[in-house]
């Protein structure tokens, strides 16, 4: 993460934005020496928003809660098993689809 003044970021935006979406590096932009704005890649934007929006969501967080308790546990399907299950499933399936 860096902090540049808005100066700079307007001489330098499309090689800073190239950064940002290269590196998904969070920069903080200043004006009159106070912080201003953020730029964050859009992909990690969406991937914000996609986290407020489960994190608002009740059943969602009841069903994160739900897999955290498996975790503990030892409810787990290692990667062979799944493998096994999908293949199984891909047997069973009609040719064509």
């Amino acid at each position: 993460m860096s902090t540049l003044p808005l100066s700079e970021v307007k001489a330098r935006l499309s090689e800073i934005a190239d950064e940002v979406d290269r590196t998904h590096e969070r920069v903080h932009v200043t004006r009159n020496g106070r912080e201003y704005v953020v730029l964050v890649s859009a992909e990690d934007l969406e991937s914000l928003e996609a986290t407020i929006e489960l994190l608002s969501d009740e059943s969602a967080k009841a069903r994160v809660r739900e897999a955290e308790a498996a975790v503990a546990a030892g409810d787990l399907t290692t990667a062979e098993e799944m493998a096994a299950l999908m293949e199984g499933r891909r047997q069973r399936e009609p040719r064509g689809r």
